[in-house]
C-alpha cells in the first residue's frame, strides 16, 4: 500500500510538472501532503513536514545568501573579464560558448558539490548566454551533464554512500570505473558540441543575413551596470538640450548645462580597481574555504555576503536597493528548497521510500541475477527521479549487491554500476535533490522544461559510461 502510494506520488509529481499542469512549488507541497492523508498519517503530518523542513533548512539558508553573494558580484563586474575572455575565444560563436560551458563545469565540479558548482558556473556564464541570445536551457543542460559525470568522484555523495553501504574502499569502487568516467567526460564534450551546433543554427536562422558581428563590438557595448550617476546624467541629457518654450510664444532657447556644449569631452568615472581586486580575493578565499570545509557552507556564505555588501555598498540605501533588486531570485530558489523538504520529509518519515525500495527489489527476476550490474547501471539514472540518494544507496543497493553475490557476482561490481547513473548523471534532474532547484532557478528555466530538454542526453551519458565499463572490465555482462 505505502509503496504504491509513494510511486503514485512521484509519478503524479513528474506528470504535473513536466506538463505544466501545476507549478513545481505547489506540487512539491500538496501532493505529498495528500499522500500522507490518504496513507493515514494525518496525526503525524505536522511532525513529518517539520522534519523535512528542518533537514533542508541549512541548504535553504546557504542558497539564499549564496544567490545574494553571486548576484552582488555579477553586478560589481567580477565575472566581466571571464565573460570577455569567453566572448573573445568564442568569437561570438554559440558552439564555442557551449563547449566552454562544459569545460568550465567539469573543472569547477571537481569539488564534488553540486550546489557550489551550479552557483559558480551559472553566475559566471548566464550573462554570456543572455548577451548572445542563447537558450538558457542549453546552459542548464550542459552544466547538468558535466556536473553529473563529475559527481562520481570518490569524495562525491553517491560514491561515498556506495562505499559506506557495502563497506568497500575507493580502490574497489571508484578506481575500476575511472576509465568509464573518462568515456563520460568525452561524451559530455561531444554532447556540448552537438547542442552548441544546434544553438548556432537556431540563432543563425533567427538573425537576418548580414555581416558577421565582431566580438569586439559585443564587448564594447554599453554595460547594463553603469554607475547611477552616469545613467542619470545620460537620461537627463535630452532634457538639458531640449528647447524651452516661453509662455508668450517667443523664440525658444536651448537649455544647456555648463561644459556640455559641442566638442566637450566626457570623462568616464574612474574604475574602482581596488574594489575589483578585493572582490576577486574575497571570492577566491570563499571558494577555498568551501572546498576545505573550514566552516559549514551556510556560515561561509552568510559571512561572505555580509563582508561583500559592507564593502561594495556601504550605505543603508545601497544595501536596501541591492536586496530589493534580487529578492525575487532569492524567494524563487529558497521556496523550492523548502518545498522539496516537505516532499522528502513525508516520503521518508512515513517509510514510503523504504517500502518502495523493497517493492522494486521484489520485482527483479532471478534470471537477472548474473546481469545485475548492467541492469543497475542502466536503471540508475531514471531511478534518480524516484529515490533519494540515501534511500537507494542504503536501502536498495545492499539488497541488490547481496542478490548478485548469490549468483557469483562481486558486490563491488554492483556498487560500480550504481555510481554510473544513480544520483550522478541523474541528480541535476531529480526533484528530490535541493541542488536541482539551484540550477533551474538561477538559469531561469522551469524544472519540467529542464527535464524534457536534457533527460535523453543524461541517460545517454550513463549508457556511454556503461559501455565503457563493460569494455574496460569494471563489471561483466
Amino acid at each position: 500500500m505505502l509503496a504504491a502510494l509513494g510511486f503514485a506520488t512521484i509519478a503524479v509529481l513528474l506528470l504535473v510538472t513536466m506538463t505544466k499542469r501545476a507549478s513545481v512549488l505547489v506540487a512539491l507541497i500538496l501532493l505529498p501532503v495528500l499522500a500522507a492523508l490518504i496513507g493515514g498519517f494525518a496525526s503525524d503530518l505536522g511532525e513529518l513536514t517539520l522534519g523535512g523542513l528542518s533537514k533542508v533548512a541549512p541548504t535553504g539558508i546557504m542558497i539564499a545568501f549564496a544567490v545574494l553573494y553571486f548576484s552582488l558580484m555579477v553586478d560589481a563586474g567580477l565575472f566581466d573579464p571571464l565573460i570577455r575572455a569567453l566572448l573573445r575565444a568564442a568569437q561570438g560563436d554559440p558552439l564555442r560558448i557551449t563547449v566552454a560551458t562544459a569545460v568550465l563545469t567539469l573543472c569547477v565540479a571537481l569539488d564534488g558539490d553540486g550546489a557550489s558548482t551550479f552557483l559558480i558556473t551559472v553566475s559566471a556564464l548566464l550573462p554570456v548566454y543572455k548577451r548572445l541570445g542563447m537558450n538558457p536551457l542549453v546552459l542548464s543542460g550542459v552544466v547538468c551533464l558535466g556536473a553529473g559525470v563529475m559527481n562520481m568522484v570518490p569524495w562525491g555523495g553517491p560514491t561515498v554512500r556506495a562505499m559506506a553501504a557495502l563497506k568497500l574502499d575507493s580502490s574497489e569502487v571508484f578506481n575500476p570505473v575511472l576509465p568509464a568516467m573518462g568515456f563520460g567526460v568525452a561524451w559530455v564534450l561531444v554532447a556540448s558540441y552537438l547542442l552548441g551546433r544546434r544553438e548556432r543554427n537556431r540563432l543563425g536562422a533567427l538573425s537576418p543575413p548580414g555581416p558577421a558581428t565582431d566580438v569586439r563590438q559585443v564587448e564594447d557595448k554599453p554595460d547594463d551596470r553603469e554607475p547611477v550617476a552616469s545613467t542619470a546624467a545620460a537620461a537627463a541629457e535630452p532634457s538639458r538640450q531640449a528647447t524651452a518654450t516661453t509662455a508668450d510664444g517667443q523664440e525658444p532657447q536651448a537649455l544647456r548645462s555648463p561644459g556640455d556644449g559641442p566638442g566637450a569631452v566626457r570623462v568616464p568615472p574612474l574604475p574602482r580597481t581596488w574594489l575589483n581586486i578585493f572582490n576577486l580575493l574575497l571570492t577566491i578565499t570563499l571558494v577555498v574555504c568551501l572546498i576545505q570545509e573550514v566552516l559549514p557552507l551556510p556560515v561561509l556564505f552568510v559571512l561572505g555576503f555580509a563582508i561583500a555588501v559592507l564593502v561594495n555598498h556601504p550605505t543603508w540605501e545601497q544595501q536596501q536597493a541591492l536586496l530589493d533588486k534580487h529578492a525575487k531570485s532569492v524567494v524563487l530558489v529558497t521556496t523550492m528548497i523548502f518545498a522539496a523538504g516537505v516532499l522528502t520529509g513525508i516520503l521518508t518519515g512515513t517509510k514510503m521510500i523504504d517500502e518502495m525500495a523493497e517493492a522494486f527489489i521484489s520485482v527483479v527476476p532471478d534470471s537477472f541475477g548474473s546481469h545485475l550490474p548492467v541492469v543497475v547501471a542502466v536503471t540508475g539514472m531514471p531511478l534518480s527521479l524516484v529515490f533519494t540518494p540515501d534511500a537507494y544507496y542504503f536501502g536498495v543497493l545492499p539488497v541488490l549487491a547481496e542478490t548478485a553475490n548469490g549468483f557469483g557476482t562481486d558486490p563491488a561490481e554492483v556498487a560500480r554500476a550504481a555510481i554510473l547513473g544513480q544520483m550522478t548523471t541523474g541528480f541535476p534532474l531529480s526533484p528530490l535533490t535541493a541542488s536541482t532547484f539551484i540550477l533551474v532557478g538561477m538559469s531561469g528555466v522551469s524544472l519540467g522544461e529542464h527535464q524534457r530538454f536534457i533527460f535523453r542526453w543524461a541517460l545517454t551519458t550513463t549508457l556511454v559510461m556503461t559501455a565503457g565499463a563493460l569494455v574496460t572490465g569494471a563489471f561483466s555482462l
